[in-house]
């Protein structure tokens, strides 16, 4: 592999890693007042970095959160809302990212280094392309995770609803967003990984490497892309809560 591509993905991993520490270091100081965009802004960071940074002291940090949030059990389901501000939408966007994020991280670790579970999910022999078998549990972890995550909000903003209908709200708000989100990943991972380094350094990029995972950080901002206007309709539908 080109010590250029080597040294590149590295450096953006490290940029952004110290992003995510500022962050984390920052909440100690200033948490946040929904206690799940504690764990979702340092994700966001993961990928976006110094993005994610600018986002948190724009749009994520306390005061900001403080200030919006009276407005956070307003939104009734069903009902269409004003159009939501950039703010919201970006903040429900990353929200629904960091779950996917999350998924994506552990599963791609995982296969990489639970030869077990690759070989039981087929990764070396049913499926073509490796990517493609990991793409399941990438999947399945970050569907889980967002759910997680929406519920993780909207359970203690009414907490007089029962777990049940926590949950069915949850999925019903994020469902939608957190396929959006892995059809924006699982294309930019496709378009490297099948055409652009093969043509480049002649093979995929494995995931134990500093580039594949540089790679997956633009792979979580496509992700992030095609996510935003569903995030969009859905808070304007009053089907997701705004942030």
């Amino acid at each position: 592999m080109p010590a250029w591509l080597v040294a590149l993905g590295a450096v953006s991993i490290g940029i952004s890693t110290l992003c995510a520490i500022w962050i984390v270091a920052d909440e100690l100081r200033h948490p946040q007042s929904m206690r799940i965009m504690n764990v979702v802004w340092p994700i966001t960071a993961l990928y976006a970095g110094p993005i994610g940074l600018w986002a948190y002291y724009r749009l994520g940090r306390a005061e900001h959160a403080a200030a919006s949030g009276h407005r956070h059990g307003l939104s009734s389901r069903g009902k269409a809302a004003a159009t939501p501000s950039f703010a919201a939408v970006t903040r429900g966007t990353t929200h629904c990212g960091a779950g996917c994020t999350l998924g994506d991280i552990i599963a791609e670790l995982l296969l990489a280094y639970v030869p077990a579970l690759a070989l039981a999910l087929g990764w070396q022999s049913l499926w073509r392309e490796k990517m493609f078998s990991a793409w399941i549990l990438d999947f399945i972890l970050a569907f889980v995770l967002g759910i997680l995550f929406q519920y993780l909000s909207i359970k203690p903003m009414h907490p007089e609803m029962s777990r049940g209908t926590a949950l069915k709200r949850a999925l019903q708000a994020d469902a939608l967003s957190l396929a959006a989100w892995q059809v924006g990943m699982y294309l930019l991972m496709a378009l490297a990984q099948l055409r652009v380094f093969p043509a480049l350094i002649g093979r995929e990029l494995p995931p134990t490497s500093f580039a594949f995972w540089w790679v997956m950080q633009l792979a979580m901002m496509a992700g992030f892309l095609t996510s935003y206007p569903v995030n969009r309709l859905l808070i304007a539908r009053g089907i997701k809560e705004a942030m």
